[in-house]
Parts: C-alpha cells; structure tokens; sequence
C-alpha cells in the first residue's frame, strides 16, 4: 500500500472518530440535568438548620446573594433559631415574642405630647422627622398598610393583607392623646438610635419613590416599618416580628422584601417595647444579624445596657455594639455593617477644637449629634464674672449617648469635668447619661467640651464608648 493511500485511511479515521466522539459528547451533554434553582433546593421556608442541610453545598451562594460570608451565615443557620431563609434563598428572621415581665416593665405611660384627640392619622405625632431632606428614610407606620405583591405574600400566604392601624382604646375611628403619645415616643426613641446617620427617621408617610429603589442611580429609598396590630401572620410564628436581612439598599426587589413589621400581640404596645423592637427590626433590614451568646439567641444585656440587636426592653441604655461583652457570639461592627447597606454616618455639626468652637449664647440652648466615636464638639461662650450652671442634656426618650462635660478657660485647659455614673431608674428611663455642672468664673472666654463616654466594664457591667452616640443640647444659664 503507497504512502498516499495510507495517508488518506488515516485522515479518513480521524475525521471518523472525531465524528463518533462529538455524538457521544452529545448525548452525554443531553444527560447532564439541569442544576436545580435554590427554590427547588429549599421548597419553602425553612428554619436555621434545617436550611443549612439543604444548601450546604451551595452556601456560597446563598452567603453572597445575603450579602454575607459563608462562615458568618453557616453560624447563624446553625445558632439561631429565629433565622429562616425563604424559598428563594433570603434570610429573614422570626423574634420571639416579650415576655411577661418585659412587658410589664413597659407599663409606664408615655410622656405627654398630644393635647387633644384627633379623628385620623393628622397633626404633630404624624409629622415628625428626625433628619427632614436625607435621602434615606425610615417610615414608621403606625395607620395602617395594604401588603400585596411582597414576599410577605408568597408560598401560600394570602396574596393581599389589609393591616389595620394601631389601636389602644378599641376606638378605631380616632387617635386617643395616649395613642399618640406612644407614637410619638417611639418616634422619638428610634430616632436617637439612628441619629449618628444620614436617615430621616418619620412618622409622616413619605412618597413611593422615597422608599421604593429603582436601580443603582436611585439615591433616594428606605423601608417601611409597620407597627401591626392584626394576627394575619403573628398568629401562625407566635413572634414579636419579622424582617429581612441587608434588603435595605437592594437595587432590584427592593420593594419584595418591605416592609418590616413589629406585631404588638408579640411585644405589647407600650412606647418602648415597640421603640426597641422597631429599631431591631429596621436593624435586619440595614444589615444586621442578633447579638447573643453561645447560650442565647438575643443577649438581654447587663446592669442598665443590651444591645438593640439583642433584647433591651428591660434594659433603659441600648445601643448598637460590636460584641464587646462576655461570650458575645457576634462581633461585627455595627456602623460598619450599616454603613455598607445604605447609611452613611451624618456629616460633622460643630468643631472640634477651640479654634473651631460653635459661638453659644447665654441661655440660649444648642443642638447636636454625636455621629463617631473620635467626635469632640466644641462650644465657646464669653461670660461676665459670676456663678453659672453649664449642661449638655443627652435625649429625652431612649438616649444613646452618654455625655463627658469639660469646662476650658480661654487658654483651651480644663477647669471642671462632669460625667455622672449611669444606670436607669425603670426599663424606660437611663439615669446618668447628661452632664452638668456649676462653677464660679471669672469674667471671660470658655468652651463647652462634648465627648462621649462609656461606664463601668463592657464585658459585664457597662459599656464602652463604642455605641456612645446620639442628640444632645447645650445650654449656659445664671446659677
């Protein structure tokens, strides 16, 4: 057989058996099935570790589309019972309900703002802005909301759930003193919570387009906390409310995963047990996971201090925290956290050194926020001789920020210092968190040095200065 032949069987074969195995890589490709969507993994909801099991192989996965890592998520599913992942893969969690003592430690009425009773969700308790013009909002809706078209409504939910709004008196047709009383000071407490950011925390309904996130060029939205009376869903979780996880700046079904919802048949409906578990829930949305232990999903805190992503209704002084106490089982930093899904710390209000000092008047009271940690604000006042009272006054309801007054004579050296022990009178009141002091001068310039303060051990006993943030006002008057 000649060269030329021998060649052409060769190539001939080739050609063959390339043939041959394209057909079977085929048919072995038609084989292949189709990987399964986490839907089909998961089925329905499930809780913590009964969703562990069945997308362990897939955890990565689901840890990104959370916006976790997969260690942080494997220790959730695995610790918490209230995490559950819904069936497309989302976290979301189911607090346990107040007990009895805690409600009973809300039982203290709210101050008194309201002056008359009004027929509908009208007038100051409805009207309340803690930030007015941010481009984030936390809507806190106490009037009732229509929730349709949500995963709220998905897996066998019903498909449209008319919430009713909060009621206290069985008068439905009105909005009792009381009732808005108790709107108003859980406005006033989630408020403080949040003050450090850039978030106008309100009670006045806002747009759609205020809440709801087109896209990655929307820079206005935020979410909707419902204050919700009815058993639509609490009757079947036996919880104190629900929320998802790191939805808040979603740039796609952003409005799916809305609103968050506090069930007053699980927490009560007394101001501060509504004010901790609104904060807590609105804590989820932005990012956040439960403080606990190794023991306990929600640690409750010592002396007057809990952490907000925790339980703090028996506790007056709540704060957000980086696990800084005993045999915390979650040491994420809590402003980084928020910070990365969707609020940014407020701007600096006032300066920080004598040189920068905001100008203050005698009698005259000034406003501000403590926003970070390494924050000094600085006020200058120039006085006759005489003895004066000099305060700086933490927030009336639900204070997070502990104040360290300092008296500096013109010179920038100190003269006086005032930073009382803290601690709370009842579970709704702190004691300790102001600072003032009187002292004799003589005629000339002084500054008014803000900082915040911790007390006693984090580990057991107090705080650090780490959650030390919040509204003050400063005032100099004649003693």
């Amino acid at each position: 057989m000649n060269r030329r032949r021998i060649g052409a069987l060769a190539v001939a074969g080739t050609l063959a058996f390339g043939a041959l195995a394209v057909a079977l890589g085929s048919q072995a490709d038609a084989k292949q099935p189709t990987p399964l969507t986490l839907g089909q993994v998961l089925g329905q909801e499930l809780q913590g570790r009964t969703a562990l099991g069945r997308v362990e192989t897939r955890l990565a996965e689901v840890a990104e589309k959370n916006k976790l890592s997969t260690d942080h998520l494997r220790q959730i599913l695995t610790s918490d019972k209230t995490a559950w992942l819904d069936q497309g893969g989302r976290l979301f969690y189911r607090e346990p309900v107040a007990t009895t003592v805690e409600r009973q430690s809300d039982a203290a009425a709210s101050p008194r703002w309201a002056k008359a009773a009004v027929p509908a969700a009208t007038g100051p308790a409805f009207e309340l802005h803690s930030k007015s013009g941010s481009n984030r909002v936390i809507y806190l809706d106490f009037t009732g909301h229509t929730i349709t078209g949500t995963a709220w409504n998905a897996n066998g939910k019903p498909a449209t759930v008319n919430i009713t709004p909060y009621d206290t008196d069985g008068n439905t047709s009105n909005w009792s003193t009381a009732e808005q009383d108790v709107v108003h000071d859980v406005w006033a407490r989630v408020a403080e919570d949040y003050a450090p950011f850039d978030v106008d925390v309100t009670t006045q309904q806002p747009t759609a387009a205020a809440i709801d996130r087109s896209g990655a060029s929307d820079q206005q939205y935020g979410t909707r906390v419902v204050i919700d009376p009815t058993t639509w869903y609490q009757s079947g979780c036996g919880c104190g409310g629900v929320a998802y996880v790191g939805v808040y700046d979603n740039t796609s079904q952003h409005a799916y995963y809305q609103p968050a919802l506090v069930f007053t048949k699980g927490v009560g409906t007394g101001a501060k047990n509504l004010a901790e578990a609104a904060a807590h829930e609105a804590g989820h949305n932005v990012g956040l996971s439960h403080d606990g232990t190794a023991s306990v999903g929600y640690y409750a805190g010592h002396g007057a201090w809990a952490p907000i992503m925790g339980v703090g209704y028996s506790k007056a002084i709540s704060q957000w925290s980086k696990g800084e106490y005993s045999g915390a089982n979650n040491k994420e930093d809590d402003y980084a956290v928020i910070g990365q899904n969707g609020l940014a710390l407020r701007a600096d209000d006032h300066g920080n050194t004598t040189a920068a000092a905001t100008a203050l008047s005698l009698g005259a009271a000034a406003k501000g926020i403590y926003e970070k940690d390494s924050d000094v604000d600085v006020f200058g006042i120039d006085l006759k001789a005489g003895t004066f009272k000099f305060a700086a006054n933490a927030a009336a309801a639900g204070a997070d920020l502990d104040i360290k007054l300092q008296l500096l004579n013109a010179s920038g050296t100190v003269v006086a210092t005032a930073n009382p022990a803290s601690g709370q009178s009842s579970a709704a009141t702190p004691t300790g968190l102001s600072a003032s002091l009187s002292k004799q001068v003589a005629a000339g310039r002084y500054y008014l040095r803000i900082e915040n303060s911790g007390y006693g051990n984090p580990l057991n006993t107090g705080y650090s200065t780490y959650g030390s943030r919040g509204a003050y006002t400063v005032r100099v008057t004649a003693a």
